[in-house]
């Protein structure tokens, strides 16, 4: 019987998933957070103008994301472990292979990365090319394969309460966008929604859109690709970050 089995036999039923509840409320803060200044954007912008609406967006968005990063990173293998497939051959490219192509579906802001700290005039724009023809809402999918693929990595409770709250938020993400984007550009959306699909390839299948790899080829995939590469690198820090969050004071609030 693995280790693990008797720790979990000994330890009453809510000690052992009280961080996947801490986590479930973790990220429905997050989304309250984020979806709701998504929400709240055309009030806010009205009043204090669309830099120090971004600026105010990602100084709470930026931190709460801290957090749950923290605290997953910390609690990880907390729970049950359901399965344990580390020791498999395939797995380990299988998972660097479809974290490294979420993140190029996670991150297409990065197109216009100026605006991100509001460097250059944030603006909400509709786009028809490039990643968009694979899905009109590529950080839900991004987000959805990175999920399968550490669900698979890690294998346990907590992983799974976590996985699912992601991909509730960004369910929720979907409607919640394709409906502010309906009020804001009316027609317009509604002609690209026709031409686009939700599910990945699916408008590429069907003959609505077809892939122009030249769309591709710019400078911010290059990013995206450093990116992965420093995350792989930083993979070994994940130990001293987690031990550093558990020491600190947030996680003696947090339990």
């Amino acid at each position: 019987m693995p280790p693990f089995a008797s720790v979990a036999a000994a330890t009453p039923p809510g000690a052992l998933h009280h961080s996947s509840w801490v986590m479930l409320a973790l990220l429905l803060a997050f989304a309250v957070i984020h979806s709701g200044g998504a929400a709240l954007r055309s009030w806010g912008v009205e009043r204090i103008g669309e830099r120090a609406w971004r600026l105010l967006f990602a100084a709470l968005s930026i931190p709460s994301a801290v957090v749950v990063i923290g605290y997953f990173l910390a609690h990880r293998y907390d729970g049950l472990r359901l399965w344990n497939l580390q020791d498999q051959p395939w797995i380990v490219p299988l998972v660097w292979g479809g974290t490294a192509i979420s993140f190029l579906f996670l991150y297409p802001a990065t197109y216009n990365l100026l605006e991100i700290p509001a460097v250059l005039k944030p603006q909400v724009r509709l786009y028809a090319t490039g990643i968009i023809r694979i899905s009109r809402h590529p950080q839900a999918v991004g987000q959805v394969l990175w999920c399968v693929t550490h669900l698979l990595w890690i294998g346990s409770s907590f992983m799974v309460v976590t996985s699912l709250g992601l991909i509730a938020h960004h369910l929720f993400a979907v409607w919640h966008g394709d409906r502010r984007l309906r009020q804001r550009f009316g027609e317009a959306f509604l002609e690209l929604e026709a031409q686009t699909s939700v599910w990945p390839f699916l408008a590429v299948f069907d003959g609505r859109q077809q892939l122009v790899w030249t769309e591709f080829l710019r400078p911010a995939q290059l990013g995206i690709a450093i990116a992965v590469a420093i995350f792989w690198w930083a993979h070994r820090f994940i130990g001293v970050g987690a031990h550093a969050f558990l020491a600190s004071p947030l996680q003696r609030l947090l339990g």
